[in-house]
């Protein structure tokens, strides 16, 4: 029987589960190690603050927008849409407002969590059974969005992003990430090689984002500061969720790390994160792509020689693993 004691009892799970994968990851070295392989990006090319926007650019952003409603939304998304216009001076000061102050608003950190079954085939009374999917406000989604587009064009004018990260970016696909791997170990395989494939799939591996890390990534490895860097800090700290289920919910629960599920900055921020990856593959000289959080590492070996596993075995600890 539904009850706010079961939605409490959600809440409580996927808390724990998240705090017991991050008790399993090993501690991380020091940042003077990891400064080893970091990418030096040129003073000059720096960000320190969001632009503002005019009434076109806000325009066309919220009707671009999926119209999924979450349930603390005043509106409905349909109708806040249709209802622009009238909203449209007073939205517009909220947005600038919060890309010039470096603050993103508290009561917009909210997520409304629902258990959904896995498989409909699955025992209904066993939690592990259940994922939660995450709904955030309207309007919040309303200022990450400008401020993607803004970070995703200074990332790309500059070159930081992975170039074999192929999630959640134009022209980069499952196929795209398909047909590099597929092609490599063809080649591999026509110069009388063979491939060693190593799958790679990171447990709740948004929900486990460390935040002081994230910062790190934004500041130390693209050159994020000032108001850009205060706005993260503030769009990340303090954020909370509830479960709801019908009629009932349970009591709010605070998210310590992770990027928010179903936010639209959280595949861009979770690449970010991941950057270290790439220098680690390279300087071991390890063909790799990923796609979000899914990595396929592979080595191309000559018949009866293993010296590139050999090598990548003796690779110190602190290259291997980065910051996590």
């Amino acid at each position: 029987m539904l009850s706010d004691s079961k939605c409490n009892e959600f809440a409580s799970f996927f808390s724990e589960k998240i705090n017991n994968i991050r008790k399993a990851i090993s501690t991380s070295p020091s940042y003077a190690e990891v400064r080893q392989i970091r990418p030096q990006y040129q003073k000059e090319d720096t960000m320190s603050a969001f632009e503002e926007i005019d009434s076109k650019i806000l325009e066309e952003i919220v009707q671009h927008l999926k119209s999924s409603t979450c349930y603390l939304d005043t509106l409905p998304t349909y109708f806040f849409k249709r209802v622009l216009n009238c909203l449209e001076a007073d939205l517009l000061e909220v947005v600038n407002a919060s890309l010039l102050s470096g603050t993103f608003p508290n009561s917009l950190k909210t997520a409304v969590v629902k258990p959904l079954l896995k498989k409909s085939n699955l025992d209904n009374t066993i939690l592990s059974n259940y994922r939660p999917i995450s709904n955030l406000p309207f309007i919040g989604k309303i200022i990450e969005k400008v401020v993607f587009n803004q970070l995703n064009k200074y990332l790309n004018s500059n070159g930081y992003l992975d170039n074999f990260q192929s999630g959640f970016r134009p022209h980069h696909s499952t196929e795209t990430a398909l047909i590099k791997i597929i092609n490599d170990i063809r080649l591999n395989s026509e110069s009388g090689k063979i491939s060693v494939l190593v799958l790679l799939d990171l447990s709740a591996a948004f929900d486990t984002v460390d935040h002081n890390i994230l910062l790190e990534r934004l500041e130390n490895w693209v050159g994020l500061s000032g108001m850009a860097i205060k706005w993260f800090r503030s769009y990340l700290e303090g954020r909370g969720y509830y479960v709801s289920i019908g009629e009932h919910k349970s009591k709010w629960t605070s998210m310590t790390c992770g990027v928010p599920q179903g936010s639209i900055l959280a595949p861009l921020l979770f690449s970010l994160y991941m950057l270290p990856l790439s220098q680690i593959m390279r300087k071991n000289q390890i063909a790799y792509h990923s796609y979000a959080d899914d990595t396929q590492i592979y080595l191309a070996l000559s018949p009866n020689d293993y010296s590139p596993i050999d090598r990548w075995q003796q690779t110190p600890p602190a290259t291997k693993t980065g910051n996590r």
